[in-house]
């Protein structure tokens, strides 16, 4: 995991405009195959949690998950990792909301768009959907949050809003919350509740 997280980290600069040598290489060298494009962080987490429950060895198996830190990145990091790049077949997660940008990003990269998994809203709303909110409230339990998490029901803002979706926007709330949650909500799934999106990403690993 070390090796991928450190070839995770020249993708990045690369893409910020760094050196393209030390992705090369280390690609090589760890045997790299295939690319998981996500938006962010939270997806990092809930992706590693759920190779971790299910006992895969992503790095074993030459799979580099890498977080783009947003949708609109998605052209840059395709052109650098897909055929046109270091020649690394792509996956992904992706929001319904941002389907645009992949589908654009990954057309110029000549990668096709069917190996990218769309979520409705986001993977938090997945999550959430799969495990109900009655459950969910005893994870914000478990971790110190329910009294933050009921001031927050109060908000005028969050009057008559589905409870799901205020759930999806108080993990939002806070530095570092939507991340700690990701990996939360996916050890708390059970083994035939993991949403599609996600379910269908690790069958295409």
């Amino acid at each position: 995991m070390a090796d991928m997280r450190a070839l995770q980290d020249a993708v990045t600069k690369w893409a910020a405009g760094g050196p393209d040598g030390p992705a090369r290489d280390m690609a090589v060298s760890l045997g790299a195959r295939t690319a998981v494009l996500l938006e962010g962080l939270s997806d990092l987490a809930a992706v590693e949690a759920l190779a971790d429950r299910r006992g895969r060895d992503l790095a074993a198996e030459g799979v580099c998950v890498v977080p783009m830190g947003g949708a609109m990145s998605v052209g840059r990091y395709a052109g650098l990792l897909g055929p046109t790049g270091l020649g690394l077949r792509l996956t992904g997660l992706c929001d319904d909301r941002e389907r645009g940008f992949y589908e654009r990003g990954l057309a110029r990269a000549q990668a096709p768009l069917q190996d990218i998994y769309v979520c409705t809203d986001d993977l938090e709303d997945e999550l959430i959907r799969a495990l109900g909110t009655a459950e969910v409230e005893e994870i914000f339990r478990a971790e110190g949050d329910f009294r933050a998490w009921q001031s927050f029901q109060r908000q005028p803002a969050q009057h008559g809003r589905p409870r799901h979706r205020q759930m999806r926007r108080f993990l939002g709330t806070k530095r570092g919350r939507k991340i700690r949650y990701g990996r939360l909500l996916v050890e708390a799934l059970a083994p035939d509740r993991t949403p599609p999106p996600l379910d269908g990403l690790f069958a295409s690993l």
